[in-house]
């Protein structure tokens, strides 16, 4: 699934915090985007391996709102958010593509990394691949109560995540195609260090 995705799922995570605990929703929407967001920080190194935890970051996720609900306070509920957030955006890309350039061909047997067993999970494709017309359908249906809902810069944040959500799925084939092309102009010290995927059809990282 494409990031626009994910970090509004995360922000949508953060909801139930409008209605009770209404002094805690700014920084819980806060960090569930950031939550959404951080996992894909990886993309160019080791993606969906590197900084994904589908695994880890559910166990501490529990924790984290165990703890959240318990202790309430700015900290304990940011920190269990972004867990949260981020544990769905890694349990989430198990339902989408493949990590090959051109995932809606569907030949990526590697979705998501399981440190816990030392193995890809395979993908479902739910999903097809990020940036298909179902994932920009998901983004539009996570938006509306967020839009709903928020006031202010966090509305426009929302906003502004949709129209991203929008171009990228209008150009993510032609993304693909032009990926190798980039790649071949690239100084030759430089083209090492760009993940297989974008150097041949090879998905592996």
């Amino acid at each position: 699934m494409m990031l626009p995705t994910h970090v509004l799922g995360g922000m949508v995570l953060a909801l139930p915090l409008l209605v009770v605990a209404p002094e805690f929703a700014t920084v819980g929407l806060v960090a569930g985007f950031l939550g959404g967001l951080v996992p894909d920080l990886d993309m160019y190194v080791g993606h969906r391996k590197t900084l994904h935890y589908p695994v880890y970051y559910s166990v501490l996720a529990t924790g984290g709102v165990l703890v959240g609900l318990a202790v309430p306070s700015v900290l304990t509920v940011a920190v269990a958010l972004f867990l949260l957030g981020a544990a769905v955006h890694c349990v989430a890309d198990v339902f989408g593509g493949g990590l090959e350039l051109r995932p809606w061909e569907g030949t990526s047997d590697r979705a998501v990394y399981d440190h816990v067993r030392g193995r890809w999970i395979a993908p479902r494709r739910t999903i097809r691949y990020d940036g298909s017309g179902e994932d920009l359908l998901l983004t539009g249906v996570l938006a509306v109560p967020l839009l709903a809902t928020l006031e202010g810069s966090l509305r426009l944040v929302v906003l502004g995540t949709v129209l991203v959500a929008a171009v990228y799925t209008l150009s993510r084939r032609h993304l693909a195609a032009l990926a190798p092309v980039v790649v071949q102009v690239l100084p030759s010290t430089v083209r090492p260090y760009v993940p297989k995927r974008y150097r041949t059809d090879d998905h592996v990282q």
